[in-house]
């Protein structure tokens, strides 16, 4: 199990790009293979998780070509959804993303398959893609009643269409059933409670599917080809949310991050960042698949600030590293109606929560979040990532304003989301001995 030890920094000034989006890389592989000739893919997430969404679409007689070093810059040819019958279980790793999408694919596909994942992912509830999947006359059957891997999936030619009232706000789930409806004999909806990231209306908009959206529901209609077009993917706003919180901290700090995603359903922890005080400029290009652009952001004083309700799903993933915002920010930030936060890569409710404490931060935890006191020093300690890569980089973070020294434990698993980070973490310190 690799460590990653961290120490406190003085001063703090970078320019950066960020790696790939990792939600965008997944949807741009499956929905390439989905499409009626080659699509080239820049940008593109060479990471753990991505890579086993790329090794499960080609166990299944996609064709990718590597493009250039680094696997940033991919060539998939589009197989117009006509896949074969993978020969081995396809192994989703960590991913869970890739296991959702992928019963929303595969339940339009005449064959039997199997889906496993590590000891993380197969904890994860599937039942919440097996029960609407379910519904439009795919058969998945996955271990206990959360439906956990691994996962066997029966698709079909002809999916049923429906209209499915979702019970949490998740683009996981809407995505999979979205991708499952190209392969339905009409229209199939998807309502949630509040909007969750809209990357898989946009992108297939972009490849001239027609889809549509009124208030919190999106339809679309089973039949459609998407057209091979070039993506270019923007960097992750999620990763680039450490490194906005590490300056947004720090007084005197500068942090310009250039082509990076700024999709308005992805932007909440922008916006909770101006709330509690963050100077944040962004320069946005809305000319293609996604919105993209520059954020330069600039240091001061943090304040405590509440979240909670619509503003969730357009952070979800960023809230860890909100949480060590929030300990380092006067006052008492709450964080609420985040329940989901306990079925991630770990219960990242009471990770966060148990991790601060650890570092000489006063936090209440709640079913569904978290009050944190901020504004006390914070100390060195060894932290538990529990295999969980925004636990781990959210506390390297929090090593860099704190006392005395910050081991992670797991630190590999970083890996999965942004490979390069750790390197970086390092150059900052050896900048600042």
């Amino acid at each position: 199990m690799s460590e990653l030890r961290v120490r406190k920094v003085k001063d703090f000034s970078a320019e950066l790009q960020v790696p790939g989006d990792k939600s965008i890389s997944h949807r741009a592989l499956m929905f390439s293979a989905l499409s009626n000739g080659p699509c080239e893919i820049t940008g593109f997430l060479a990471s753990e998780d991505c890579i086993a969404t790329r090794n499960a679409l080609a166990a299944m007689g996609v064709k990718i070509e590597e493009l250039g070093s680094g696997g940033t810059h991919i060539r998939v040819h589009g197989c117009h959804g006509d896949f074969k019958k993978p020969e081995n279980p396809l192994d989703c790793g960590n991913s869970g993303t890739t296991m959702r999408l992928l019963s929303g694919l595969l339940s339009r596909c005449p064959f039997e398959v199997s889906l496993v994942g590590d000891k993380s992912l197969s904890r994860r509830p599937m039942n919440r893609v097996a029960r609407p999947l379910g519904e439009m006359g795919a058969s998945i059957k996955g271990q206990g009643d959360r439906c956990t891997a691994p996962l066997t999936i029966q698709g079909k030619d002809k999916l049923t269409p429906i209209h499915y009232d979702s019970p949490v706000a998740s683009a996981q789930i809407k995505s999979a059933i979205m991708l499952a409806g190209l392969g339905a004999d009409g229209k199939t909806s998807v309502t949630e409670p509040n909007a969750s990231r809209d990357h898989t209306e946009r992108m297939l908009n972009y490849l001239l599917v027609k889809n549509i959206r009124q208030g919190d529901t999106v339809s679309i209609w089973g039949g459609q080809t998407p057209e091979s077009r070039d993506i270019e993917v923007p960097g992750d706003i999620s990763s680039a949310a450490f490194w906005i919180v590490a300056a947004a901290a720090r007084d005197g700090a500068r942090l310009l991050i250039d082509r990076v995603g700024l999709n308005p359903t992805r932007i909440g922890i922008l916006n909770v960042m101006a709330r509690m005080g963050a100077k944040i400029t962004e320069r946005i290009d809305d000319s293609g698949c996604e919105p993209m652009g520059s954020l330069e952001v600039s240091g001061g004083h943090l304040k405590a600030t509440e979240i909670g309700g619509a503003e969730i799903p357009t952070l979800i993933d960023e809230i860890p590293i909100i949480a060590v915002a929030a300990a380092l920010a006067e006052g008492t930030t709450v964080i609420k109606d985040a329940k989901e936060l306990r079925v991630k890569e770990s219960d990242r409710i009471s990770t966060v929560a148990e991790n601060l404490r650890r570092m000489g931060v006063r936090v209440e935890e709640f079913d569904d979040g978290m009050e944190i006191i901020g504004g006390d020093p914070l100390k060195g300690a060894e932290i538990k990532s529990l295999g969980d890569h925004r636990i781990a980089m959210a506390f390297a973070i929090a090593g860099l304003f704190a006392e005395g020294e910050t081991v992670i434990t797991g630190s590999e698993c970083i890996e999965t989301s942004y490979p390069g980070f750790i390197r970086e973490i390092e150059q900052l310190q050896a900048m600042n001995r």
